[in-house]
């Protein structure tokens, strides 16, 4: 054959010409007396072993100076005083989500993202720690107690039960719990200490102090460490990981001009209300913060609640916040000082003596004879701050235009809610926008009114998203096929697509290797930490049908109800269950009706988040298993497709069958002439025959 032949085949290189020719002789050469493979009998899947691959933030606490009163004080007054350091630590980082994994003496062992994740686990574990010192200074104890804390984030394996009894535990492997506790050894006394693994999650949220880097024992690196002071004053989580560099405003036009028309007639005295619902990362802040910038030049009263995962049970917590970023509030204030601020903010509103003895017991600040004494049972109290905050927004509105913002009601409290509805109940009569913005599954009692608009925000197109990984890739050259595996993986979501395109740019080792289209990496991009934690809490809430997402997910993207019944090998009903849940949860999509079904995952992050837990064992066991039951109860995907089932044996490690599955691939690919198709599954056989 001539160069032009190839060329017309597909073979556009004289590289591809000989990398096709040698693997054609490999295929003939192996072929020679090469076995059909033998498939041994399907086997039930092998129960899934109960630990995982997770990234974990690691919480290490430990009494500071413990040594000195042990040698001094009767040993059962020492055990009540490290009991009461015990209980107190434990019942502080489990209000905010923490495992208590161990008790050591006087330390103690967290986790936060096991065995259930949140998308904020680190902000959760630092949060904890600064209140576990706080309440650890509060105890009443013969010795004043102090401790410190170190915190760490990283990939470890984690669950494996150790010991029996009371003394079982879920043990963790890996380096994070190791750098955690030789952080707490260089913390100083009620001082908490983080890794820059935890920082870089944290944006904005804590001003933190830089420590350096630091040598530590059984570390083989420096390790750059920083104290965690306290929380910022960041108005809201978006900016506190944003900053004023906002992320790219693509797509998003028709929402943006329902806003502005919204609020023109808010303007005009025809008060308004827009709920904005969509999942997490679609860009529901975006939304709104590109409204704040359009209207930054013209007169009107902002008010923003912030609604927070942490504090769904703290009554009026957005309303709080909001107050006391309003009124300037820092750590240091004396409470004097508070009280003038604060009633320099209710000035500008003009406040009834009455409402205001409200709001300041709203904030905890003492009254020092400035306000009424009221005399209130709880019920009326309740009511009469729900009526004062509502007055609040009235007042403004009779000065100028009002815009409301109330972020992630998905949070809110139950008395937050009632407030929101006594809003949207006066507002149609006021100048103000009031904006709601949520996740699908909040159900938002408002809907239909006529003054509500209700707006769901959907993914983006290939154009949009073509243009969001221009904007951060900037001059920087990214091979086409590292840019398709983003489009594909990220599955329009604006959030998920900066994550990945950033975590490809800081994974860039090889320069020339990036300068050179033909040369994309191989190997699969890994999930960026600053996404793990939210696809795993996903996943985690959906209790024993996560081991189904596991099975799925190593199938493929994409399934049938008949495939997955003989690999999971459950009851009807049990399966039909799980898969309700998966459904329910928006993880899976469902086309048909079982057991004719075929299901999608929503995102295939959350497909690799959900593969990336389970270690290699159980992941080789579950991929021979999809093996043999597609060569068994699917006879016509495994002749139509040897592909599939040579990825299966590749993943499970059973090269001979892996090698001859590829070699009948690389043949039907070569009878279709599709010659680069045939070069990589018969280099594959080449590879992977032993």
């Amino acid at each position: 054959m001539t160069d032009q032949d190839f060329k017309e085949l597909g073979v556009a290189s004289l590289g591809h010409r000989r990398q096709l020719l040698r693997a054609i002789v490999e295929q003939n050469r192996l072929e020679q007396g090469a076995p059909r493979p033998v498939i041994s009998p399907a086997s039930s899947v092998a129960s899934f072993d109960t630990a995982e691959r997770r990234h974990v933030t690691v919480m290490f606490s430990d009494l500071v100076g413990s040594t000195a009163p042990s040698t001094r004080m009767d040993p059962e007054d020492l055990r009540n005083l490290i009991s009461a350091y015990q209980r107190c630590v434990t019942e502080t980082v489990r209000r905010f989500g923490g495992f208590v994994a161990k008790y050591m003496g006087d330390a103690v062992l967290i986790y936060f993202g096991y065995p259930e994740a949140h998308e904020d686990d680190a902000e959760r574990a630092v949060r904890s720690a600064l209140e576990v010192i706080e309440e650890v200074t509060k105890l009443k104890t013969e010795t004043p107690l102090q401790t410190r804390v170190g915190i760490a984030t990283g990939l470890v394996v984690v669950g494996d039960l150790v010991g029996s009894g009371q003394a079982q535990e879920r043990g963790i492997v890996g380096e994070t719990p190791n750098l955690a506790a030789r952080l707490q050894g260089i913390a100083e006394p009620d001082t908490v200490v983080i890794a820059d693994t935890t920082r870089r999650l944290l944006g904005h949220l804590f001003e933190l102090k830089d420590l350096g880097r630091r040598d530590l024992k059984g570390i083989s690196e420096p390790i750059q460490a920083f104290a965690a002071l306290r929380p910022t004053a960041v108005e809201s989580r978006f900016e506190a990981f944003h900053g004023e560099s906002l992320s790219s405003f693509v797509g998003r036009e028709e929402e943006s001009q329902l806003l502005q028309r919204r609020w023109s007639r808010a303007k005009d005295g025809e008060g308004q209300v827009v709920l904005i619902s969509g999942e997490a990362g679609i860009g529901k802040s975006r939304l709104t913060a590109t409204l704040l910038q359009q209207i930054s030049d013209e007169a009107h009263t902002r008010l923003r609640f912030f609604c927070s995962p942490q504090r769904t049970d703290s009554a009026l917590y957005p309303i709080i916040g909001h107050l006391e970023r309003a009124a300037e509030f820092r750590h240091d204030d004396a409470a004097a000082a508070k009280l003038e601020k604060f009633d320099a903010l209710l000035a500008r509103s003009t406040t009834s003596p009455e409402d205001s003895a409200l709001l300041s017991e709203l904030l905890s600040l003492r009254n020092d004879g400035r306000y009424p004494q009221l005399t209130l049972d709880p019920q009326q109290r309740r009511k009469r701050t729900l009526e004062a905050l509502v007055g609040q927004v009235e007042a403004f509105a009779k000065f100028g235009p009002v815009l409301i913002i109330f972020e992630d009601v998905h949070w809110t409290d139950p008395t937050s809610l009632e407030l929101i509805g006594g809003i949207i109940g006066r507002v149609v009569m006021l100048r103000a926008l009031l904006i709601i913005t949520y996740r699908p599954e909040f159900e938002p009692p408002w809907i239909g009114l006529p003054h509500v608009a209700a707006m769901t925000i959907n993914r983006l197109g290939r154009r949009d998203v073509d243009a969001i990984i221009d904007r951060i890739v900037g001059n920087k050259f990214l091979p086409p096929g590292l840019r398709d595996d983003v489009i594909e993986r990220t599955d329009g979501i604006p959030l998920f697509i900066e994550e990945m395109t950033k975590a490809v740019l800081e994974a860039e080792n090889d320069e020339e290797a990036w300068r050179t289209t033909s040369a994309v990496p191989s190997v699969r991009l890994e999930i960026p930490a600053t996404l793990h934690a939210s696809l795993m809490a996903r996943l985690d809430r959906l209790g024993s049908a996560k081991e189904l997402a596991q099975i799925g997910a190593a199938i493929g993207r994409e399934f049938s109800h008949a495939l997955l019944d003989g690999v999971a090998g459950k009851s009807s009903a049990d399966l039909q269950t799980a898969l309700d849940r998966l459904i329910s949860a928006g993880l899976l999509f469902r086309q048909g009706v079982p057991p004719h079904a075929n299901y999608l995952f929503k995102h295939a992050l959350v497909q690799d988040a959900a593969y990336g837990t389970l270690l290699r064992e159980p992941r080789r066991v579950l991929h021979a298993r999809i093996a043999q039951v597609i060569c068994e109860k699917f006879p016509d995907i495994a002749e139509g497709k040897p592909e599939l089932v040579a990825r299966h044996f590749t993943e499970a490690g059973e090269i001979k069958k892996a090698a001859s599955f590829w070699g009948m691939a690389g043949q039907r690919s070569l009878a279709r002439s599709a010659l680069l198709e045939a070069i990589t599954q018969l280099t594959k056989l080449a590879t992977h025959w032993p």
